[in-house]
């Protein structure tokens, strides 16, 4: 009796024990479901792809960042992956909520008798909260996590919702996040796309994405494809000819060569990058996985014409390298931009990124400081090798290239035409060496100037992008203009978190002095102009077909050619990345050749324009040798603009019957020009 009593005793305690022991856990339960509830949803956001469109909203890049993700609604899927993939990684996926019960309790079976973590029983729901917001470590604690999270997303969530995360989630390996981008990478086509034998190739990648991906192991994917087919078919979700021709079907899996590729200017991509993260105040990765719609600036077809004409002008085997921008001068809109001449050999961006010398293609700013200091297209100063005394006692003998020197006074307008650097030595230490420095800077030069007079032949180092911009500023009569690749940013969720805004206007040039300067520019392309045949721009200038102004600029390792039209602003450099000395003639024309082509074929189609005069100007014909009012019996002449009450006073006296006057004829026509303007004033 007594052993009786004692055994029902310890049923007792073994019963409360179990009920006690099943109220803790049922407790335990409802406690977890609270705190889950009262967390809320937990965010679904996941890292996607930014992508790109030009001005025309079509697509022109995308960017993977680390990883390849792109997102696509579950209507936009093949029904062949999603039941591919529920047939092997979760079959009763639309029974549970968010656990399976009987796969869990096996597999904490295998795992005690394992003493290890190595047994998997994860539902699609676990594997979808592991993705987002866990690490892949099989530790108790990332476990009791990924069950909070399971739990809370079975709760706000429906399945085809997690479904949809799970497949854009899902790692298919080689950087391939999700369907679609796996379907791209493996098939070059869409998910909605993918037949059924594709179908169960990729959905028995994520079991083990090195070892799986055909791509490492045929055989291995092979078999688990055919493993997947046979559920699908043991389970009535194929039918009997489904399952004959999947298992059949020979798969066309693409090479690097035949994979989807946007390489619409990769360096302007790049460009845009730097840009959007520096809007955005985020760091590159996170523009990149983002899920941006970035909306640039690009122009497509301009962007092919300056990859042509670098092309076309560059030898395949030559070690010179370019940088270039095409812009809009009226809104600093980047409509091409060349970094170099393959980004796949370098992605170093030339025309954003490097610094180098522009040569005499800096000095138009100081010809513009100078129109704004007294200089007029006339005034004269002698072109002949000059000594300059300079701080320190030292003393700077500029050259001109290829030694040649006019030996004689020449006016401004030659100056520039020939690019003359004593005239511009002498400009700017009559000026101060300041002075152009802070010029500089009004055109929107930000690098680093050294006030000293060896500016004036551009001896500092700039970007091509603060070249372009500056041009632009004459291009587009004065008014200040920033460059951008950037119009507008739309975040995942459609909302712009970026806009452009077009500001007013900013004028930061005296208008007649740009337009004076500009007309002065066109000179570069114009042998009559100034007496002699070696003006910068003879060797395009049969290739061009409408007025355009422009300087040229050369250093020993750098050519330069930046010109515009009202509509357009070029820049182009061309040289080698380790500074070597160009010693052929012909690679120092590249520069040159490569503008005129360009903007020759982006013209093609336009009006022909002129750049609009603006008040206050008088236009002269003026005899370009002597700087003075061009008569009939000049050789040739050429219209200057002057501000009112700057223009030449006189009239040319050296020409007569297009011939130069002997010494004796020039005096008494000088003596008798005289008393006629004297007889004028006071009894006209």
């Amino acid at each position: 009796m007594k052993k009786i009593c004692i055994g029902n005793r310890i049923k007792g305690i073994i019963l409360k024990m179990i009920v006690g022991s099943i109220l803790f856990l049922l407790s335990a339960v409802l406690l977890v479901y609270l705190v889950a509830f009262l967390l809320g949803p937990p965010n679904l956001s996941a890292d996607q792809n930014t992508i790109y469109y030009n001005k025309d909203g079509e697509v022109i890049g995308e960017e993977d960042g680390f990883e390849n993700r792109s997102w696509v609604d579950i209507d936009e899927m093949s029904p062949h992956i999603i039941d591919a993939t529920l047939m092997i990684e979760d079959q009763r996926f639309y029974q549970h909520y968010g656990f399976d019960v009987k796969r869990i309790i096996g597999a904490i079976i295998k795992d005690i008798q394992t003493m290890s973590l190595k047994e998997g029983a994860s539902t699609l729901t676990q594997q979808y909260a592991r993705n987002l917001y866990l690490s892949f470590e099989k530790t108790w604690t990332r476990k009791i996590k990924e069950a909070f999270y399971t739990i809370r997303l079975e709760m706000f969530y429906s399945k085809n919702e997690i479904l949809e995360g799970y497949l854009n989630t899902v790692y298919y390996g080689h950087g391939a996040y999700g369907i679609e981008a796996a379907s791209n990478h493996f098939f070059n086509k869409s998910a909605d796309e993918l037949t059924l034998a594709e179908a169960a190739m990729l959905a028995g990648i994520p079991k083990g994405p090195t070892y799986y991906s055909p791509f490492n192991n045929q055989e291995k994917a092979n078999s688990r494809q055919q493993h997947i087919l046979t559920i699908m078919h043991d389970e009535n979700v194929i039918s009997d000819k489904e399952y004959t021709k999947a298992s059949q079907e020979n798969l066309h899996y693409v090479t690097k060569k035949e994979r989807k590729s946007l390489t619409v200017g990769l360096y302007f991509q790049d460009t845009v990058l730097n840009e959007a993260a520096k809007r955005l105040e985020l760091d590159l990765e996170s523009v990149r996985s983002g899920g941006y719609q970035i909306y640039t600036t690009l122009d497509s077809a301009m962007q092919g014409y300056l990859e042509e004409s670098i092309a076309a002008t560059i030898p395949e085997t030559s070690e010179i390298e370019t940088g270039a921008v095409v812009m809009d001068p009226a809104t600093g809109a980047i409509r091409a931009l060349a970094g170099g001449r393959s980004y796949q050999d370098s992605p170093y961006n030339r025309a954003i990124q490097a610094k180098r010398m522009p040569g005499s293609s800096f000095k138009p700013f100081l010809y513009y400081a100078a129109l704004n200091n007294g200089y007029t297209a006339t005034t004269k100063l002698m072109s002949k090798p000059t000594s300059f005394e300079i701080e320190g006692g030292n003393v700077y003998q500029p050259s001109n290239f290829n030694g040649y020197y006019a030996n004689e006074p020449i006016t401004l307008a030659q100056a520039i035409a020939l690019s003359d650097n004593i005239y511009a030595v002498k400009t700017n230490t009559y000026l101060g060496e300041e002075t152009l420095v802070e010029t500089a800077k009004k055109f929107g030069i930000s690098s680093k100037l050294p006030a000293v007079p060896s500016l004036a032949l551009g001896t500092a180092a700039v970007t091509v992008e603060e070249m372009v911009s500056a041009y632009g500023i004459l291009a587009n009569g004065g008014y200040r203009i920033n460059g951008h690749t950037i119009e507008k940013i739309v975040d995942r969720t459609g909302k712009t978190v970026y806009e452009r805004k077009n500001n007013k206007k900013s004028l930061v040039l005296d208008p007649p002095k740009a337009y004076i300067l500009t007309q002065l520019m066109t000179g570069m392309f114009d042998a009559d102009l100034n007496g002699y045949t070696s003006v910068t721009g003879i060797s395009i200038t049969d290739k061009l077909s409408r007025t355009y102004a422009g300087k040229t600029g050369s250093t020993d390792s750098d050519n330069w050619m930046i010109g515009f039209s009202p509509s357009l602003v070029t820049g182009v450099w061309t040289g080698f990345d380790d500074n070597r000395t160009i010693t052929s003639t012909k690679e120092r024309g590249y520069a040159k050749v490569i503008w005129a082509d360009l903007m020759e074929k982006a013209h093609k189609d336009l009006p022909k324009q002129h750049f609009e005069a603006p008040e206050g100007l008088v236009a002269i014909p003026i005899d370009p040798k002597t700087g003075l009012r061009a008569t009939p019996h000049c050789p040739t002449s050429t219209v200057m603009f002057f501000e009112k009450g700057t223009e030449p006073e006189f009239h040319c006296s050296e020409h007569y019957n297009g011939e130069e006057i002997k010494h004796e004829e020039k005096k008494e026509k000088k003596e008798k020009g005289l008393f006629q303007r004297w007889f004028e004033v006071f009894f006209d």
